[in-house]
């Protein structure tokens, strides 16, 4: 079994609630959204990643290992393309792992839920992504993840013109609609550069107020990115 991997690489995670521990990523390539604000667009053509055994991701991980590493993520484009790709590859491993989605694939989620250890569920929002057909299909693969017990957080990516208003309407929606609200957080992420946001930044405090309304809320901004590391 095969599948197509961009990179193997060594880092640290410089986003949600993992923020600051070394992983190893694998960057699969292919992706089925066409996101506004993709900061690895390369990432979601299948061709430009190298078609790639168990075997040899196996030895690329075991080439990067560090004494601080804390997981593996498993990253794209979209990695649940490739969920039994992911299934036999966990299966033959004892890393501790991330799951980094857009939750667009639940039927997929379900095939690896139980092998993953933390998962990062990307919410889109129709500004990002021109549909607001994905949110029913998220809201699925959020609560298999719980009922697996996979340590799930949200991440939502806003932008300077991302309304508070429809933010709340949102937090709202899905506190109605996941089966633990009170055990799930959401996580905050100003779009990048940085600079986009001088001058707006109350903007982000009113979206934490709305957001905080409904669940715990943290604004982590991309910290890979700060610091200059891939």
């Amino acid at each position: 079994m095969r599948a197509p991997i961009m990179e193997v690489f060594s880092s640290i995670q410089g986003e949600g609630l993992l923020v600051g521990c070394r992983q190893i990523f694998i960057r699969f390539a292919g992706c089925n959204l066409n996101c506004s604000y993709c900061d690895t667009p390369e990432s979601r053509d299948p061709q430009r990643g190298r078609s790639t055994s168990i075997r040899e991701l196996k030895r690329r991980i075991k080439d990067l290992e560090s004494p601080d590493l804390h997981s593996i993520s498993l990253t794209g484009g979209e990695p649940l393309l490739y969920a039994d790709f992911i299934k036999n590859f966990l299966e033959e491993t004892d890393y501790k792992s991330l799951l980094e989605t857009n939750g667009s694939l639940p039927g997929e989620i379900k095939k690896i839920a139980p092998l993953i250890d933390y998962a990062s569920v990307d919410i889109k929002l129709p500004e990002h992504i021109g549909t607001k057909d994905i949110i029913e299909k998220e809201i699925q693969s959020i609560n298999i993840l719980i009922k697996r017990s996979v340590n799930t957080y949200l991440k939502v990516v806003v932008l300077p013109t991302t309304s508070p208003s429809h933010m709340g309407l949102l937090a709202q929606k899905l506190r109605k609609e996941i089966s633990e609200p009170s055990m799930t957080r959401i996580v905050i992420q100003p779009s990048s550069p940085i600079d986009h946001w001088v001058g707006n930044t109350p903007r982000l405090l009113k979206i934490s107020e709305e957001i905080g309304r409904h669940f715990k809320v943290r604004l982590i901004p991309q910290v890979h990115k700060i610091l200059d590391l891939r």
